[in-house]
Protein backbone atom coordinates (compact mmCIF):
# COMPACT_ATOMS: atom_id res chain seq x y z
CA UNK A 1 0.00 0.00 0.00
CA UNK A 2 2.63 2.29 0.78
CA UNK A 3 4.63 2.33 -2.49
CA UNK A 4 1.09 3.10 -4.35
CA UNK A 5 0.47 5.79 -2.27
CA UNK A 6 3.41 7.59 -2.37
CA UNK A 7 3.95 7.37 -6.24
CA UNK A 8 0.18 8.84 -6.37
CA UNK A 9 1.19 11.70 -4.15
CA UNK A 10 4.07 12.50 -6.34
CA UNK A 11 2.35 12.08 -9.80
CA UNK A 12 -0.41 14.49 -8.19
CA UNK A 13 1.60 16.82 -7.13
CA UNK A 14 3.91 16.44 -10.93
CA UNK A 15 6.93 15.96 -9.45
CA UNK A 16 9.54 13.70 -10.41
CA UNK A 17 11.76 11.76 -8.81
CA UNK A 18 14.43 14.03 -8.10
CA UNK A 19 12.36 17.16 -7.37
CA UNK A 20 10.57 14.93 -4.53
CA UNK A 21 13.93 14.05 -3.24
CA UNK A 22 15.04 18.32 -3.33
CA UNK A 23 11.94 19.36 -2.00
CA UNK A 24 12.07 16.74 1.14
CA UNK A 25 15.85 17.13 1.14
CA UNK A 26 14.79 20.99 2.01
CA UNK A 27 13.15 20.25 5.36
CA UNK A 28 15.46 19.40 7.36
CA UNK A 29 19.86 21.19 7.09
CA UNK A 30 21.22 18.29 8.57
CA UNK A 31 20.37 14.49 8.20
CA UNK A 32 20.58 12.00 5.77
CA UNK A 33 19.99 13.47 2.01
CA UNK A 34 17.44 11.74 0.03
CA UNK A 35 17.59 10.68 -3.76
CA UNK A 36 15.17 10.30 -6.19
CA UNK A 37 17.03 6.68 -7.28
CA UNK A 38 16.24 6.14 -3.59
CA UNK A 39 12.92 7.25 -3.52
CA UNK A 40 11.83 5.36 -6.76
CA UNK A 41 12.93 2.05 -4.69
CA UNK A 42 10.87 3.02 -2.51
CA UNK A 43 7.89 3.21 -4.72
CA UNK A 44 8.80 0.04 -6.60
CA UNK A 45 8.60 -1.74 -3.05
CA UNK A 46 12.61 -2.66 -3.14
CA UNK A 47 13.46 -0.69 -0.07
CA UNK A 48 11.20 1.01 2.92
CA UNK A 49 12.64 4.77 4.19
CA UNK A 50 13.22 4.98 7.86
CA UNK A 51 10.91 6.60 10.25
CA UNK A 52 11.90 9.93 9.73
CA UNK A 53 11.84 9.71 5.88
CA UNK A 54 8.19 8.78 6.59
CA UNK A 55 7.74 12.07 9.34
CA UNK A 56 9.14 14.01 6.18
CA UNK A 57 7.05 12.97 3.68
CA UNK A 58 4.13 12.83 5.45
CA UNK A 59 4.87 16.85 6.14
CA UNK A 60 5.77 17.44 2.48
CA UNK A 61 2.49 15.69 1.47
CA UNK A 62 -0.18 17.20 4.48
CA UNK A 63 -0.97 13.29 5.15
CA UNK A 64 -0.86 11.52 8.34
CA UNK A 65 1.46 8.33 8.34
CA UNK A 66 -1.49 6.18 9.01
CA UNK A 67 -2.74 7.34 5.54
CA UNK A 68 0.93 6.68 3.76
CA UNK A 69 1.08 3.80 5.00
CA UNK A 70 -2.01 2.07 4.47
CA UNK A 71 -3.78 1.14 7.79
CA UNK A 72 -6.43 4.66 7.34
CA UNK A 73 -9.93 3.63 6.02
CA UNK A 74 -10.09 3.39 2.19
CA UNK A 75 -13.54 5.47 2.39
CA UNK A 76 -13.65 9.19 2.72
CA UNK A 77 -16.95 10.73 4.20
CA UNK A 78 -17.14 14.28 1.64
CA UNK A 79 -19.40 15.21 4.05
CA UNK A 80 -16.81 15.52 6.95
CA UNK A 81 -14.38 16.13 4.30
CA UNK A 82 -15.70 19.70 3.34
CA UNK A 83 -17.43 20.81 7.09
CA UNK A 84 -13.47 20.54 7.95
CA UNK A 85 -11.70 23.87 9.11
CA UNK A 86 -8.56 22.57 6.78
CA UNK A 87 -8.05 24.51 3.25
CA UNK A 88 -8.62 22.64 0.38
CA UNK A 89 -6.80 22.76 -2.53
CA UNK A 90 -7.32 21.34 -6.44
CA UNK A 91 -3.99 21.15 -7.69
CA UNK A 92 -2.11 24.73 -6.78
CA UNK A 93 -5.65 26.40 -6.58
CA UNK A 94 -6.94 27.13 -2.60
CA UNK A 95 -10.54 26.70 -2.46
CA UNK A 96 -12.07 29.33 -0.78
CA UNK A 97 -15.64 28.95 1.41
CA UNK A 98 -17.86 29.57 -1.91
CA UNK A 99 -16.04 26.80 -4.01
CA UNK A 100 -16.48 24.57 -1.27
CA UNK A 101 -20.02 25.48 -1.42
CA UNK A 102 -20.11 25.13 -5.12
CA UNK A 103 -18.36 22.05 -5.61
CA UNK A 104 -20.77 20.18 -2.57
CA UNK A 105 -23.90 22.01 -4.30
CA UNK A 106 -22.52 19.95 -7.82
CA UNK A 107 -21.78 16.83 -6.29
CA UNK A 108 -24.98 16.66 -4.24
CA UNK A 109 -26.88 16.94 -7.46
CA UNK A 110 -24.75 14.75 -9.19
CA UNK A 111 -25.75 11.92 -6.46
CA UNK A 112 -29.48 12.88 -6.38
CA UNK A 113 -29.52 12.52 -10.31
CA UNK A 114 -27.74 9.17 -10.36
CA UNK A 115 -29.82 7.76 -7.69
CA UNK A 116 -32.94 8.73 -8.94
CA UNK A 117 -35.01 5.71 -7.63
CA UNK A 118 -37.02 6.58 -4.61
CA UNK A 119 -35.21 4.67 -2.10
CA UNK A 120 -32.00 5.58 -3.23
CA UNK A 121 -33.18 9.55 -3.46
CA UNK A 122 -34.26 9.75 -0.04
CA UNK A 123 -30.59 8.51 1.43
CA UNK A 124 -29.76 11.41 -0.41
CA UNK A 125 -31.90 14.21 0.09
CA UNK A 126 -31.45 14.53 3.96
CA UNK A 127 -27.97 15.87 3.20
CA UNK A 128 -27.41 19.04 3.84
CA UNK A 129 -24.49 21.12 4.66
CA UNK A 130 -24.36 24.65 5.98
CA UNK A 131 -20.61 25.38 4.81
CA UNK A 132 -20.84 29.47 5.67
Amino acid sequence: MFPERLHALRIGRGLSLNKLADEINKMEANGKKNTGPQIGSWERGVNTPSYIEIKRLCRFFKVTPNFLIGNSQDEIELNELFLMNNTLKFGDKRLTQADKNEIYGLINAYIKGKYNNANDQNDYENIALNLD
